[in-house]
């Protein structure tokens, strides 16, 4: 710690105290402290302790530290101004870990003049120092860029039903509005996301109704705040399940049920207004994956060749979606 301070004896400490402690009247701001022991005569010493702070957050009219965004809850990748104001020409930011090392801004930001910018902040307790004020501390905790849960209600539905999105953040907090995309497919990939109409700006609800639903769709949501905003990442991205059968788009299940045989081979056969398809499938994890992954696709049928598993299987072109099945696959037991 040399290179940060120089350390001063206390008041009355020149020959020591018998007792292992001491009482500092009147603290008004914060500050550091370290102590050492000694004994016999020509004295022993110990080495000295580490530096330890005492904390003040009350603004200190000669020194103040401002935090902007303005609030001590952050994310990891967000970008945090730490503001030194009062009566000094040169400041320095300190930061104290949740292990208690100390490290100044030089480690982990900039120092422009009186202020920090940093992107690697971390956890911990944030002050402003100068050769003669310390200021008021800020304890700042950062969080991991929070991924929403996104929910459907119903996840089934029949034709012209209306569906609710909700969209989650954790941990919630005020501020957050939400953006609603839907899910377009491309077959090249997987899907490129539609921003829902009305949405460039976000809702302050975190739910949103989806009026006359006709057929199976993908929705992705996330939430921003803050000015410029703060996006968190993406939802996962989860389905409504259509059983009717749209007259574009249908799919066809070959042998015709929902029960099967893991030793079965399973024909899943598009049809519809479109001259190329794809098979899609949502496992009992909700992960997604093509026919390709699975089964051979020739033309508009998927033949799984004994390789599917239980989940929710429907068709999908550029433009159309399909009716969807829940197909589950039973172990075949041969008794002898």
């Amino acid at each position: 710690m040399s290179s940060y301070y120089t350390y001063e004896l206390l008041a009355g400490g020149t020959t020591g105290t018998e007792q292992d402690s001491y009482i500092l009247h009147g603290q008004t701001h914060t500050a550091g402290y370290k102590c050492r022991a000694g004994r016999a005569d020509p004295v022993s010493y110990t080495q000295y302790s580490d530096v330890k702070f005492v904390w003040s957050g009350g603004v200190n009219p000669a020194a103040s530290l401002t935090v902007s965004p303005h609030r001590l809850q952050h994310f990891s990748t967000e970008s945090l101004s730490l503001i030194c104001e009062g009566n000094s020409a040169e400041w320095r930011v300190m930061k104290a870990d949740e292990y208690g090392y100390v490290s100044s801004c030089f480690y982990w930001g900039e120092m422009t003049g009186s202020t920090c910018n940093t992107t690697r902040a971390s956890s911990g307790v944030y002050w402003c120092e100068s050769v003669t004020q310390f200021s008021n501390a800020a304890n700042i905790t950062l969080h991991n860029v929070p991924r929403p849960v996104l929910t459907v209600s119903p996840s089934w539905t029949s034709p012209g039903d209306s569906v609710t999105l909700t969209c989650s953040v954790e941990p919630p907090s005020a501020g957050w509005r939400f953006f609603w995309y839907k899910a377009v497919p491309d077959l090249s990939d997987y899907y490129t996301y539609e921003l829902l109409a009305g949405g460039t700006t976000g809702t302050e609800q975190d739910s949103y109704i989806l009026h006359g639903q006709t057929h199976t769709a993908g929705y992705v949501c996330r939430a921003g705040r803050g000015d410029p905003v703060f996006y968190t990442l993406d939802s996962d991205l989860k389905f409504v399940w259509s059983g009717g059968v749209n007259p574009a788009a249908s799919l066809t299940v070959s042998p015709h049920r929902l029960q099967h045989y893991s030793t079965e081979s399973l024909s899943l056969i598009c049809e519809g207004n479109s001259t190329e398809w794809r098979v899609m499938k949502v496992d009992e994890d909700g992960d997604v994956s093509t026919c390709s992954k699975w089964g051979i696709m020739t033309g508009s049928t998927c033949n799984t060749d004994t390789r599917a598993s239980s989940g929710v299987y429907w068709c999908e072109s550029v433009t159309q979606s399909s009716n969807a099945a829940n197909i589950t696959i039973h172990s075949e037991f041969i008794f002898i």
